[in-house]
């Protein structure tokens, strides 16, 4: 089964630059986006074979995800129950038969961050509920965790250290959530593989040089690590600030 998860900073702009060209390429199972920016009615966008499902933030033009699958789920859950993290559109769940699909747009903290406080709530109120999922069956997560986890995941992490997405506590959480019984894919199968980044800065020609972030992952239950086959990153795929992460798996 192969997966994809992009976060495509406004799905309307990205339809424009190329998106429809890879995903049909792609021709992935299950395909996951955040940061949508849009509300329902706004883009018309529909694939052959695929059923489609959308999470939209209250407030217009403003984070949302979207999973297009092949699949057809057993059940659909928009957000994890809690109004205050609801409210903006940054998870839907798809249960299959053997595992549940969680796409996740994670807050980011901010450039001087104000909201590094709320984001340690969310952090916890999502590993809670990722391990009430596990309880009942394997978890695939996937989506733009806005934190690079390790010094390797950023080009310059000691210019970087306490900046948002690479804080001593975001990173503290994404140990937590790794702790509890789940499994970078990525680093899984590349512990050491260096310059392997999914987002990069607008400033300063920074994707040309490659000076970037693996803020972009699939994280699975360690249940199913043995699981898999292959886990991608498509830093040649423009569109959007954010690269295609990808991930092949045998469940």
């Amino acid at each position: 089964m192969k997966l994809i998860s992009w976060n495509v900073n406004g799905i309307r702009a990205c339809i424009n630059k190329g998106f429809k060209d890879f995903f049909k390429q792609i021709d992935a199972d299950i395909f996951c986006l955040q940061e949508t920016k849009c509300q329902e009615g706004q883009v018309e966008l529909e694939f052959k074979g695929y059923k489609s499902f959308w999470n939209s933030a209250e407030k217009k033009g403003y984070s949302g995800t979207a999973i297009f699958t092949k699949k057809d789920p057993i059940n659909v859950t928009y957000g994890i129950g809690i109004e205050e993290h609801d409210k903006e559109g940054r998870v839907i769940t798809l249960e299959f038969d053997k595992f549940y699909l969680v796409d996740i747009y994670t807050p980011n903290s901010r450039r001087d961050l104000e909201r590094l406080g709320y984001r340690m709530i969310w952090e916890d109120e999502i590993r809670k509920y990722l391990l009430k999922l596990n309880k009942t069956k394997p978890v695939i997560m996937c989506g733009d965790l806005n934190v690079a986890y390790k010094e390797i995941d950023l080009k310059n992490p000691k210019t970087n250290r306490g900046n948002a997405g690479f804080t001593d506590e975001e990173r503290q959480k994404m140990t937590e959530l790794l702790n509890s019984g789940f499994t970078d894919s990525f680093r899984f199968l590349y512990p050491e593989k260096e310059n392997a980044y999914s987002w990069w800065s607008y400033m300063g020609q920074a994707r040309e040089k490659n000076i970037g972030w693996r803020i972009d992952y699939f994280i699975v239950s360690k249940s199913i690590q043995d699981k898999i086959e292959e886990a991608n990153i498509y830093p040649e795929v423009y569109g959007s600030d954010h690269c295609p992460v990808g991930l092949s798996i045998d469940i």
